[in-house]
């Protein structure tokens, strides 16, 4: 990255609290631009030069909850990728300007055989952390494991990437997108697809498909689940990952994970030799964390705080919005499986009153699943305007006898679509029993098995949850949350899971375009579950923090933190 374009990087990701109070709107966000397939460019390094001795700074990061695990192939939530983006890396990375894909250890690639087909061209200086080298031989072998992954590793929830992304494993091999991994030389390989799938290059920058070191993944046995960690089982890999990334692996303790400097890292270094990540679940404490001065910045900044950060005089960093906050209805729970219900619930919100309060400025009402910084926002969807009058009538007419209805949101969290879940569900209860809808809240701590509880359990009618996009396609959005059943929503349509197969593999173009339309126009009219905002997503950092990688699909890693001169100076570093 040269020196002019680092600096419109930082001039743009870092902005005072009083411009992210005032200014944020979803009109600002950024467009779509065709996505690249063929690339020749070379990997920029993270910064121009790397310091003149080992970096030897602290960092330390508030974060919502624990991880659910360090094994990113297997896992889906933030705190996860956080911490796993700074240990391993994939294939392809993002532009911290576009978000579109980059070189990364792929020094290029070409596309071949009418998108059926990539070959890479790997950089030949890269190593894990366990000293073995990263080459063809090394790719093929994280494409295999993930391709022929076991179904009872497999979480029950499929939020496994491979699976969202390639549609089946090696058990199903004619639904399967994925063919096969082939070396063509040391450091050239081959992936081949079943069909086109216009996402790929994309995809392949989620945090999910990073490479791991084959010899760890057989030797800590990756794909065999004998742990356990806040009752979720692990793999003994999914507790000391080996990557390529700027950080190795030092610890995972109840409340902590800790990483050094990688020395034989590829790319820059950067400044700081340790990150500490911190689990404070309240938002209040991570205030009061970082005020203090225990830790250099943390994640989800909630209007209550944004306040208290402005009078501190602490910077707030903004993302795009990149995320979609949804209620969902679970149809096997007696009722909600009549669409007459279900649009009686989605004529009794008033999302603009939801949001106000309890979102940052910016946050904008959503009635489609796909954020609008991808382009192919439908103008003409269906819609169902807040009308209390309306919802009595259709709940009437659906049948509804009064029965409680449970609703699970979370507690002692925050998400980057959810900053403060336990006010945004006050309000939507008020607003749901207003149209006579009789609401059992059923309030769940996040490390209790929130997550758990609302994708495997039938015992709901509705839940809060959202999605944070991972990478630059459509298909991350609705793929990702309607591309087959689930125990989620328990929704059957199969035309329009059909229709996003075939969009996944429709070239970039008006055709694409209207497609996915065509498709949140179809959710909108099934109704599976009623989107609700996108987020403005924040971060706080303290004036130790000169500049900070801010990127909309949370592509932040802390070999790319820059410090104050006054910092540097005191831990001597150069």
């Amino acid at each position: 990255m040269t020196a002019a374009a680092r600096d419109s990087y930082w001039a743009r990701g870092t902005l005072s609290a009083v411009a992210i109070s005032l200014c944020v709107t979803v009109a600002g966000c950024t467009g779509a631009t065709p996505l690249p397939t063929t690339t020749q460019s070379s990997t920029p390094a993270p910064s121009e030069t790397s310091p003149a001795q080992d970096p030897d700074a602290v960092f330390t990061f508030g974060t919502a909850a624990d991880p659910t695990g360090l094994d990113p192939a297997l896992v889906a939530d933030t705190e996860s990728y956080r911490i796993t983006r700074q240990v391993l890396e994939g294939l392809v990375g993002i532009d911290p300007l576009t978000s579109e894909p980059v070189p990364l250890l792929a020094e290029s690639w070409d596309e071949r055989d009418d998108g059926r087909a990539y070959a890479f061209s790997l950089r030949d200086d890269v190593e894990f952390h366990d000293g073995e080298p990263l080459n063809a031989e090394a790719v093929c072998a994280n494409f295999d494991r993930w391709y022929t992954l076991p179904a009872e590793t497999r979480p029950s929830d499929g939020t496994v990437a491979f699976g969202s992304v390639f549609n089946a494993y090696s058990d199903s091999p004619d639904l399967s997108v994925y063919s096969s991994c082939q070396p063509l030389g040391e450091f050239e390989v081959l992936i081949q697809l079943n069909s086109r799938l216009t996402g790929f290059i994309p995809a392949l920058a989620m945090p999910s498909f990073a490479m791991s070191s084959p010899r760890a993944l057989e030797e800590l046995a990756a794909d065999e689940l004998t742990e356990e960690v806040n009752d979720i089982a692990l793999s003994k890999y999914a507790l000391s990952p080996v990557g390529t990334g700027p950080y190795t692996f030092d610890s995972w303790e109840p409340g902590e994970v800790q990483l050094s400097s990688f020395e034989n890292y590829w790319g820059a270094r950067g400044e700081i030799g340790t990150v500490a990540f911190t689990t404070l679940t309240l938002t209040d404490e991570r205030l009061d964390a970082l005020n203090s001065g225990q830790i250099d910045a943390y994640d989800f900044v909630t209007v209550d705080n944004a306040g208290a950060l402005v009078r501190e005089g602490q910077q707030l960093l903004q993302r795009d919005p990149y995320s979609i906050l949804y209620l969902g209805m679970n149809q096997d729970f007696p009722g909600v499986d009549n669409l007459l219900f279900r649009q009686a619930v989605a004529h009794a919100i008033d999302k603009p009153a939801m949001i106000d309060g309890q979102f940052l400025n910016g946050t904008a009402p959503a009635d489609q699943f796909i954020p609008p910084k991808l382009a192919v926002t439908n103008e003409e969807i269906t819609q169902y305007d807040y009308d209390v009058e309306l919802a009595q009538e259709l709940l009437a007419e659906s049948g509804y006898d009064g029965e409680p209805l449970p609703f699970h949101y979370p507690t002692d969290v925050s998400r980057p679509y959810l900053p403060a879940p336990e006010g945004v569900f006050a309000v939507l209860q008020e607003q749901l029993e207003a149209a006579g809808f009789i609401i059992d809240p059923v309030p769940t701590a996040w490390s209790d098995g929130y997550l758990e509880a609302v994708q495997n359990d039938d015992d709901r009618a509705f839940h809060l949850l959202g999605w944070s996009g991972t990478y630059q396609d459509p298909d991350n959005f609705v793929g990702q949350l309607f591309g087959s059943t689930t125990v989620e929503f328990a929704f059957e349509d199969n035309q329009l899971f059909s229709k996003i197969d075939r969009a996944r593999t429709l070239p970039n173009g008006e055709d694409r375009v209207v497609a996915y339309q065509d498709i949140s126009d179809q959710l909108a009219r099934r109704l599976p579950a009623v989107p609700l905002a996108f987020p403005i997503s924040a971060l706080a950092v303290s004036e130790r923090v000169a500049s900070y990688p801010v990127s909309p699909v949370m592509n932040e890693v802390f070999n790319l933190v820059d410090l104050t001169d006054v910092d540097l100076e005191a831990t001597g570093s150069d």
